[in-house]
Parts: structure tokens; sequence; C-alpha cells
């Protein structure tokens, strides 16, 4: 059973790898805890489940740069 829904494999298919899959969860989530309005119907209210799911239902977009994700 996974902790996280939807799952880690599951959203680690949508980015190129489970680092760039954390780092945009983790600027998402940031945006979420500054106010940024979600994109998503969902009933939680932590930043990194709310994060996970508009990974899950591709409705975010990044950039990778030789820098790191924009």
């Amino acid at each position: 059973m996974s902790m996280v829904n939807p799952s880690i494999d599951y959203l680690a298919e949508k980015v190129d790898s489970k680092y760039s899959l954390a780092i945009i969860a983790a600027k998402r989530a940031r945006e979420l805890v500054d106010n940024a309005p979600k994109l998503v119907e969902t009933n939680s209210n932590k930043p990194v489940s709310i994060a996970m799911e508009e990974i899950g239902q591709d409705v975010l977009s990044y950039e990778t740069t030789k820098g790191g994700i924009k």
C-alpha cells in the first residue's frame, strides 16, 4: 500500500526521474504555502500532497535547464 496517492512510481513516469519529481513537488509546495491557488480539486490540505496530485493530473508543466528545473 502506498502512503502517497498517486503512487511515487506512477508520478515518476510523469517526469524524467524521482529526483526531478522531488524538486518539482517541493517548488510547487512552496508556492502553495505562499497562497498560490490549487490547480486541482482535492481534499488534502498538505502542500506536498496537493503538488503531487497536480503532477499526477498533468496540470503542472516544468522545464529543465542546465542550472536545474524551472
